[in-house]
Formats: C-alpha cells, structure tokens, sequence
C-alpha cells in the first residue's frame, strides 16, 4: 500500500467538546481535508444521512448518545462512509466493541495532545483503505458486466446454432424423402438423428441459466423422445424406456454422450429384433460413485457381444469408439445377459 496522504475528503467530526472540535478541524484541515463539526450525535447523524461525507471520526461519550449506540445507525446508512472510533476510555472494550459494530479504526484520546496527529494517520490510512475497497467493488462489478454479457452472446451463439441444425436436419429428412435407395435412406436417417442429438444440446444451452454444463436427464428425455418420433416415421417401433438421474455434465461431455446415446439405440432399433418383433429399448443413467456416472443401453433381442463383424457399414462403430474417446472410456458388451446390453463408465 502506498504511503502518499490521501486525496482531499470531506470529513465529518462528532463530538460534544467543541474545543477539541476546533483543534481537531485544524490538524485535518492542514493535510488538505475539509472538516464540517457536529456537536452531539443526533446531529452528527442528520448530517450524516445527509450525505457527501467521504469519513465520519465519532466520538464515544457525548450527552444525548454514546457513539456505540449512533455507530449502527451510522454503518446502516446507504453507501456508508468508514467510521473511525474515538475514545477517551481506557477499557479496551468500548475499542472492541467499535470494531465489531463496524468501526474501521479507534484512536485514543490522550492527554499529551498526540491524539490529533493519530487522528490524522488513521484518517489518510481509512481514506486508502476506502478508495481500494471502492476501486475493487468496480473492478468486480465490470468483470461481472462483461461476464453477463459474454454468456449472453454465447446463449445466442447456442441458439444460432441450434437453428442452423434444425435446418440441416430438415434438409437431411427432405432428401431422405426424395431418394429410393435404402442404403441412401437409411444412412440420412442415421445421420439426421446424429445432427439433432447434437442440436438438442445447443437447445438446452441457450435456454439454460449455465452455458457450460447440462442437465443430463432433461436433455435424454428431449434425445429419446426425437429418436422414437424419427424411428416410427421409418416404420419401427419399438418403445425407449429412460431411467436417468439428475447428473450435471460439461457441454463436450454431453454432445459425446448424446450421440452414443444415437447410435446404440439406433442400432437396437435396426438390429436387436427380427421383423414383426416388438420389444422395448432401455437406456440408464446413473452414478456408480460421486464422480463416475454410467451409460447402459440394453434390449432383449438376438444379442450381440459386441466381437465379430459389426452389421451395416461399420461406421456407427467407429462414431461410438471416438465419442467413448473424447469421454476417456470404452463401451463395453456385457456377455451372460439376454439381448444385448452395452456400457460406457466416464468422469463426470
């Protein structure tokens, strides 16, 4: 902290000696300060509310009320100046007792005169002191603006997003429509479904307090209900059951896991039963600890162990492996159990 005296403030003295009131205005007007004078502590306080005061040095015995009992009134004031606590008793209590009511400095009064020149030093200090506080409280209301405003565009940045996904898978599903081939229909499917898992993650962002992390089972919810929609529109159906516990989960975490979420049950969907089967299609989420939440995707089909040659072009195989990646993990094939039932462990 620098030493330099503090800049020109006005102070407000209260005490019931006006003959030390005079002194002490001239010691303070003499480091460049002005001092207005009130002589007991209902008027200290009228002038006090009336504000443009920068330093209050309140005396603690006065005839109408002790300083202990003007102090709160004083520090409840709007944009309250610091109180330094003058004192002529020797019970160190009374210093205490200033302090705890919010006083930011004592000084005593003696009877060698050193008092005035105390007065001063700790009036200079509490002025610093002040114009540090004051200069941090804008320091951090800025940040927060620019924070705000940074979340805010990064929210429309989400929602452009997310319309421009929408689109594009608007666009897939048109020319899903418009081709014949069922290899070309069913790999724009797939890839429709790829591109909302991915835009209902934008959604949820642009519509959230928190732009960084996810809501897990809100956002499968929305994921499941889409796929089941997309899958009917193609002719199967077969029911998704969702068992998700509230995880909060990062953004690129979520964008990772929604799209194995896609492709494990777009798989089941193609592949787990025979035609003209019905089945149901279950996905989990749930904490195996605090920080280790799991995915399990499962069905009661012909089951696969998750070895051999992979049905299809292999390409969900290869998405999922990369997604697994960006989650540190590794989806594995649980063996023993009827159907099929994948699982994928990941930090959260």
């Amino acid at each position: 902290m620098s030493d330099a005296p503090a800049a020109s403030c006005r102070i407000l003295y209260i005490d019931d000696d006006p003959g030390l009131g005079r002194l002490v205005q001239r010691s303070l007007q003499a480091r460049g300060h002005h001092v207005e004078l009130a002589a007991s502590g209902t008027d200290g306080l009228a002038r006090a509310q009336v504000g443009e005061i920068d330093l209050i040095a309140l005396d603690h015995h006065m005839p109408d009320r002790t300083g202990l009992e003007l102090l709160p009134l004083l520090r409840a004031l709007p944009d309250a100046p610091p109180v330094i606590y003058v004192t002529g008793s020797e019970d160190s209590r009374v210093a205490v007792a200033a302090l705890k009511a919010g006083a930011v400095d004592y000084v005593w009064k003696d009877v060698q005169g050193q008092f005035r020149e105390l007065l001063g030093e700790a009036v200079d200090t509490a002025l610093r002191q002040e114009a540090l506080r004051r200069d941090k409280e804008r320091a951090e209301a800025a940040v927060r603006e620019a924070r705000d405003r940074a979340e805010l565009l990064l929210r429309e940045v989400n929602h452009r997003v997310a319309n421009s996904l929408t689109l594009v898978a608007a666009l897939a599903r048109m020319q899903t429509n418009a081709v014949t081939d069922p290899a070309a229909k069913d790999a724009l499917e797939e890839m429709q479904a790829r591109i909302s898992a991915i835009a209902g993650i934008h959604r949820r962002l642009y519509t959230s307090e928190d732009v960084e992390a996810v809501e897990l089972d809100a956002y499968l919810t929305g994921l499941v209900e889409e796929l089941q929609l997309a899958m009917k529109a193609s002719g199967r159906d077969h029911a998704i059951r969702l068992h998700a516990e509230p995880i909060r989960l990062a953004t690129d975490k979520a964008v990772s896991l929604g799209v194995v979420v896609t492709e494990l049950v777009t798989n089941a969907y193609k592949y787990a039963y025979p035609a003209e089967t019905q089945g149901e299609i279950r996905v989990q989420v749930m904490r195996e600890s605090p920080d280790t939440p799991s995915l399990a995707v499962e069905d009661d089909g012909i089951g696969w162990t998750g070895e051999g040659e992979a049905k299809g072009t292999g390409l969900g195989s290869r998405i999922i492996r990369a997604m697994a990646s960006n989650l540190r993990s590794v989806l594995t094939y649980v063996p023993g159990s009827s159907g099929t039932r994948a699982v994928l462990s990941f930090q959260a």
